[in-house]
């Protein structure tokens, strides 16, 4: 799909339906949980070496002889070197959140392949990495620093933007799915235009199922909530499906996509 043809689909879309939305999510919750759970752990285990990274300056201006001596000998470094570590730190920080923020965003848009695969009846074929390598993970990259930035200035105006801004940088992630070979800026504008067009109720909708999620699985054991965290893309799913949705042909091919 171009980008014109993706405006254009954008500007005549019908609109949604909050009551139809949730219905259908639940139920293809039931069908795609396991591949939810999935994602989530190739999150985990993605992300967790990139967090790890963030102690070693920590463990390298402490000082594992002032860790073993409970800081008793341990004499703190100058202010000057204090500060430019604390910048440095700072800096490191931004850096790993931004990839961290790429790689979620890569595993995420994989995830709602899924979900067309599944909701369409195709075969569950594709590579859990493939937005993760080659031309579209410099695209995911700058696709995070986007919204990194977005973010930083929407809460820099007083939080309040925050809010707005929520709904479209949650619609960048599946359109970029089903449109990976749209620019950048086009992907972006595409996200706003969208949100402007269902803010309201895909606001409603990703407020609920982001609750319902974190409830259900609070009720199951707490540790229910690593099942249930993957229904908060569902209504995203469907609000991609029932406004933009996908040509005959690339519905056709789905499930030849992107085969490793």
């Amino acid at each position: 799909m171009t980008s014109n043809q993706l405006f254009e689909k954008i500007e005549n879309s019908s609109p949604i339906d909050f009551g139809d939305i949730f219905s259908k999510s639940i139920e293809l919750f039931k069908k795609v949980w396991v591949q939810g759970f999935v994602h989530l752990l190739i999150s985990f285990a993605v992300m967790i070496p990139l967090l790890l990274i963030l102690y070693i300056p920590l463990f390298a201006v402490i000082g594992v002889t002032g860790l073993e001596s409970g800081f008793k000998d341990y004499a703190p470094p100058s202010e000057e070197l204090s500060i430019g570590l604390i910048l440095l730190y700072v800096v490191l920080a931004i850096l790993i959140s931004m990839v961290a923020g790429a790689l979620q965003f890569g595993i995420t848009a994989h995830f709602y392949r899924v979900c067309r695969q599944v909701d369409l009846g195709f075969s569950e074929n594709s590579s859990y990495f493939m937005f993760l390598k080659g031309k579209y993970l410099g695209k995911i990259i700058t696709l995070s620093i986007a919204i990194f930035g977005i973010s930083i200035l929407a809460m820099l105006l007083c939080y309040l933007p925050l809010l707005y801004v929520m709904v479209p940088l949650q619609l960048l992630g599946v359109i970029f799915a089903f449109n990976p070979d749209v620019s950048v800026s086009d992907l972006v504008k595409a996200s706003f235009k969208l949100g402007n067009k269902i803010w309201l109720i895909a606001f409603g909708l990703i407020f609920i199922a982001s609750i319902l999620s974190q409830l259900v699985g609070m009720v199951l054991c707490f540790i229910g909530v690593f099942f249930t965290a993957s229904f908060i893309y569902l209504p995203i799913y469907f609000m991609y499906k029932d406004t933009i949705g996908f040509e005959d042909g690339e519905a056709q091919t789905s499930n030849t996509l992107f085969v490793e």
